[in-house]
């Protein structure tokens, strides 16, 4: 530590107060700053751009709501936590006295924030509109619902921030890390590789681009961040070509630019929204334990970069801006990113979480960042969203001891079958006649569809229970792994996991009838069995030491 002070320019001891370093005030800003800049900022454009794309384009959700109620509000939740970091980062530096500390970078989180509008909002807004409710209605309903869902996640998150390592410890690794990799692959990942090749000439060089500089670390012109070639490469071809016809349908001329300017005040709407949001919890609640869990994983990750933050300080500050975001009309929550290190080695410092910060929050009450996402199209952003996935799927993998790594693996499925059913249920694709008449068919066994669509619903929490069984088993702890299986049986019988509802709504299982009762009691039953199972097999002895399983 002496060696560190005095390599410091300007600091000084404070003899009267020992081991803190009084030094003089650091400059805001740094050259590293910019490159931070634009990295932070593109990643919560690419996020917002998808958001509003899934909702209008996918599900025709109206325009208006998700720029004018939506985006403010989100925004503002981006705001205050960068702005709540960057204090944090100038504080540490004038604690220690050093002058390369980097602020926690925060954002939009993008497993949530994609899943968002793809199994809550969109089928929620569906939802009302089958019931007979008009499409401004039904988008103002979905709107509360969404305000409400993030409220719930804060709370979650304020809640869970006090004991947050001991919640770490309940899940192992490979259940927390393989649960939102699925997530990752199949809906962070995948989706936007189909948006991809819808307009191949454009998205697929992008791709290649950001895969070039961010995964085979190959040089750019000028040293420009990767992402932001990519950015460029791709609305050059996308509004070079274009025009030209050399995109076929994939073109869309630019709608003019409007502003929508549009300041995110408090509001109750989320309080007729909380009713709504009991179907969804078993997505909600995961969504923000998750977050929980990633907050002390890039504390740690800070911390080996050199940059020793208070791991409940960080997790309070994502809760309170997800909690205001809420409040002020966001359906979108905010999270440290795990790349703080990323930006150290960039060399930035705490300027750019105050500008990104500050242009994310003002853009998003003046409907810059509404105009932008509209001129931005979906193949220019999706590959950044690709990249993402597969970092996050990597790191599930390296950051899992390796004998775990089945658990991981398993953990995926879910995730796939959640894919699957959103596709499936699209009434675009598949009749919802024909979808509700597949849905009741078995010839043998219990219907595909309802097999698909059922371990789907809840899919995080049945990653997290199918991965902490296998990581049971792997560690030798049969007796813990039939534990496990019997939480699931109890959570199937309810339908927080694997709900026979399409819209993956919880029950009393009582009061279940007819086909319903058909479908989850096979299920709930497997889970004891398994368990009974389990249990028998710890009986087994353990074969000496050196000897081979057959």
């Amino acid at each position: 530590m002496e060696d560190q002070d005095r390599r410091q320019i300007g600091t000084s001891r404070d003899h009267t107060r020992p081991g803190i370093v009084l030094s003089a005030p650091r400059a805001w800003f740094r050259a590293g700053d910019l490159n931070g800049v634009l990295g932070l900022i593109v990643d919560n454009l690419s996020i917002l751009a998808f958001l509003s794309t899934a909702l209008i384009v996918i599900f025709q959700f109206p325009a208006d709501i998700v720029f004018e109620r939506m985006f403010p509000g989100t925004a503002l939740g981006v705001l205050l936590g960068n702005l709540a970091y960057t204090v944090m980062a100038r504080r540490l530096a004038a604690r220690t006295g050093r002058d390369d500390v980097t602020a926690m970078p925060l954002g939009l989180d993008a497993p949530t924030s994609i899943a968002m509008p793809l199994v809550v909002l969109g089928p929620a807004y569906q939802g009302y509109l089958h019931a007979g409710m008009a499409p401004h209605d039904a988008g103002i309903a979905t709107w509360q619902l969404g305000m409400a869902g993030l409220v719930v996640m804060g709370v979650l998150k304020f809640v869970l921030s006090f004991p947050g390592d001991t919640v770490q410890r309940w899940v192992p690794r490979a259940g927390l890390l393989g649960s939102i990799a699925g997530i990752a692959l199949m809906l962070m990942g995948f989706l936007p590789l189909v948006e991809i090749m819808k307009v191949p000439v454009v998205g697929l060089a992008g791709l290649g681009v950001v895969l070039y500089a961010l995964v085979a670390h190959g040089p750019m012109p000028g040293r420009m961040p990767g992402v932001l070639v990519a950015f460029v490469v791709g609305v050059a071809l996308y509004y070079g070509l274009g025009p030209a016809g050399l995109l076929g349908t994939g073109y869309q001329p630019p709608v003019a630019w409007q502003w929508q300017p549009a300041l995110p005040w408090p509001s109750l709407g989320f309080v007729a929204g909380l009713p709504a949001t009991v179907p969804y919890l078993p997505l909600l609640l995961p969504f923000g334990l998750l977050m929980v869990v990633g907050g002390i994983n890039v504390s740690e990750s800070a911390r080996a970069a050199g940059d020793d933050y208070r791991t409940r300080d960080i997790l309070l500050v994502e809760a309170l801006a997800t909690l205001v975001a809420g409040i002020c009309g966001g359906v979108a929550q905010t999270t440290p990113y795990i790349g703080q290190p990323a930006y150290k080695g960039m060399g930035a410092g705490s300027g750019y979480t105050l500008v990104t910060g500050l242009l994310v929050g003002i853009g998003g009450a003046l409907g810059v960042l509404s105009g932008l996402v509209q001129w931005l199209p979906l193949c220019v952003l999706a590959p950044i969203l690709v990249y993402v996935a597969m970092s996050i799927s990597t790191q599930a993998f390296q950051a899992t001891p390796q004998r775990h790594w089945p658990a991981v693996v398993v953990a995926f499925f879910p995730a796939i079958a959640r894919l699957l059913t959103i596709k499936l249920s699209d009434p675009a694709l598949v009749p919802p006649a024909h979808f509700a008449e597949l849905y009741a068919s078995a010839a043998h066994g219990l219907p595909d569809l309802a097999v698909v669509t059922m371990l789907g619903n809840g899919f995080i929490i049945t990653s997290m229970l199918w991965a902490s069984l296998v990581v049971a088993m792997i560690d030798g702890r049969p007796r813990r792994a039939a534990a496990i299986a019997l939480l699931g049986s109890l959570l199937t019988a309810f339908g927080v996991i694997h709900s026979a509802q399409l819209a993956g709504g919880v029950y009393l299982p009582w009061a279940l009838t007819g086909d319903l009762r058909a479908l989850v009691h096979p299920f709930t039953l497997a889970y004891v069995v398994l368990a009974l199972v389990l249990a028998g097999l710890s009986f087994v002895p353990a074969p000496p030491k050196g000897s081979r399983l057959p």
